[in-house]
């Protein structure tokens, strides 16, 4: 089973346009779940301009699936994961002004660094995952840090998914693969969409969660969340 982590950092953007709780981004995670969501994740960045630092202390005891917190590990990620402790915590090297994230990590030029901040989440039993693009040296790296999981950058995928799918979706085939000998699990996101999932998703040899929030909520706003969730879902099916 593939499992669907809506990502619900947009919503808490539409919240913070008017200042005030509308929506809730809270009992939206709690209602994602029960349509369908198998997690939750949420990318708090530096400025909180839209998942607050103070929502992620309010969804730990809401989220009854899967938790996945992303984000870049400074010292203040950190001491907010290992006060909530999720389920997942994804590391991206996204800059403090990044409007999205653009590139996985160089494993290897950032090593020492990585292994010992997947060596705090290993002692606070939390699973970590690596975001990465699909350089199968570098996902091997990833496992020599200690890391439990990768996610692949999928936005080259997206980007070349209408011209020639087979083409996009092979180096991500071979990272899977690379990553399964490897010993890691596999998660996917960005830019991640109804017209590309399903082909992505039955293409990956090994592949157990996809994160998704922008196609979900723009999605959403013309079908709705719940029949939303169930098309992606439907997607998904192996």
């Amino acid at each position: 089973m593939i499992n669907l982590s809506i990502n619900i950092n947009k919503v808490a953007t539409l919240r913070n346009a008017r200042g005030e709780n509308n929506p809730d981004v809270e009992q939206f995670a709690i209602d994602c779940e029960r349509m369908g969501a198998q997690g939750i994740t949420v990318h708090p960045r530096p400025d909180e301009r839209h998942i607050r630092y103070d929502d992620v202390y309010m969804l730990r005891p809401l989220v009854k699936t899967e938790f996945n917190i992303e984000g870049y590990p400074s010292e203040r990620f950190m001491d907010l994961v290992l006060k909530v402790k999720p389920e997942q915590v994804t590391l991206v090297p996204d800059g403090p002004h990044d409007l999205t994230s653009s590139a996985g990590w160089d494993v290897e030029a950032n090593f020492a660094f990585l292994s010992d901040i997947i060596e705090r989440l290993n002692e606070a039993g939390i699973r970590s995952s690596v975001f990465v693009g699909t350089d199968p040296d570098n996902i091997r790296s990833a496992a020599r840090a200690g890391a439990d999981r990768i996610e692949l950058y999928t936005k080259p995928y997206a980007d070349g998914y209408e011209t020639d799918r087979e083409a996009a979706v092979a180096p991500f085939i071979e990272a899977s693969m690379a990553a399964h000998k490897a010993g890691l699990g596999v998660n996917a996101g960005h830019d991640l969409n109804l017209k590309n999932l399903q082909y992505f998703a039955s293409a990956l040899p090994y592949l157990n969660e996809v994160s998704i929030g922008h196609a979900v909520i723009s999605d959403a706003l013309y079908m709705g969340i719940e029949a939303t969730i169930k098309a992606y879902r439907e997607c998904l099916k192996q």
